[in-house]
């Protein structure tokens, strides 16, 4: 198996990124404001990408269900909630800024995703435990 570095964070978090941010941002560039703009007429491209980006959320989401489940989620979003909370308390984030906090909920987004898609790696290297996927048989 291949060791995990902070790169390879790095990488799986700026994937989980571009996913979440191709998809939807508050600055209408994204998918979600492309397509609202011909809805219910897209074109083929529109459809492409769109099937590509469920894809990767299908991917993203899967890895991290199976990883960290519901519980593991909940537990890094409360993470990251105390952390907005401590930034809000020290006057670093507006909690009344709309779009600052839409921009904080995505990247949030993206790095729940990332800990769910290298969590695997992350307890291996920890626990010096492999997860392994279940197989049955009949």
């Amino acid at each position: 198996m291949e060791a995990f570095t902070p790169l390879g964070f790095a990488l799986r978090l700026l994937a989980a990124l571009v996913l979440v941010l191709c998809t939807f941002n508050p600055s209408s560039i994204s998918y979600v404001h492309w397509v609202a703009d011909v809805f219910p007429r897209i074109s083929p491209v529109q459809a492409i990408v769109g099937l590509v980006l469920l894809a990767g959320w299908i991917v993203y989401i899967t890895a991290t269900m199976r990883s960290i489940g519901i519980v593991g989620i909940v537990l890094v979003a409360a993470f990251f909630a105390a952390v907005v909370w401590l930034m809000t308390s020290w006057g670093w984030l507006d909690p009344h800024n709309g779009k600052a906090m839409a921009w904080v909920v995505l990247v949030i987004s993206a790095f729940i995703l990332a800990v769910g898609i290298s969590w695997s790696h992350i307890r291996r290297r920890l626990t010096g435990q492999a997860d392994v996927d279940e197989v049955q048989t009949k």
